[in-house]
């Protein structure tokens, strides 16, 4: 299953963020064990070091993205994608740039904590605890 991991699952790990840490570090392990393909957007790693820079400082946060981009694939977003995301009638560009880019990628979702944000989505979206409960059905 490849599933886009959107940039706030991602900051719930990286900042050890709670009540959501649990769910969105369990989904990490999957990725590591190999039981989820975790893909992110190019967008989010830019996001990603600018917030956990300012927590964390340059030096931790060059290796905890070391370590992301061991685990994860990075999709690009490229021209096609950012003229389809100007077309879509999300509320929020960075949510409709990740929405096409996960289309162009032919994966199986987004798992996101902002569902709301995803209303209008063509696409498959998951809550981080509805993304681990799918896993541990497929799983047991």
């Amino acid at each position: 299953m490849r599933v886009v991991f959107d940039t706030n699952v991602v900051l719930d790990v990286l900042l050890e963020r709670k009540p959501y840490l649990q769910d969105a570090a369990t989904l990490f392990a999957a990725v590591e064990h190999g039981w989820l393909t975790g893909l992110l957007c190019a967008t989010t790693i830019t996001t990603v070091y600018y917030i956990g820079r300012q927590k964390h400082g340059r030096a931790l946060v060059h290796k905890k993205l070391k370590d992301l981009l061991a685990m994860f694939t990075v999709l690009p977003v490229t021209h096609p994608i950012l003229i389809e995301a100007l077309e879509l009638d999300f509320s929020d560009f960075e949510d409709a740039v990740l929405h096409e880019t996960v289309a162009a990628a032919d994966a199986h979702g987004i798992v996101t904590r902002n569902e709301k944000d995803f209303q209008r989505s063509r696409l498959r979206i998951y809550s981080p605890a509805e993304l681990v409960a799918v896993l541990r059905a497929l799983h047991q």
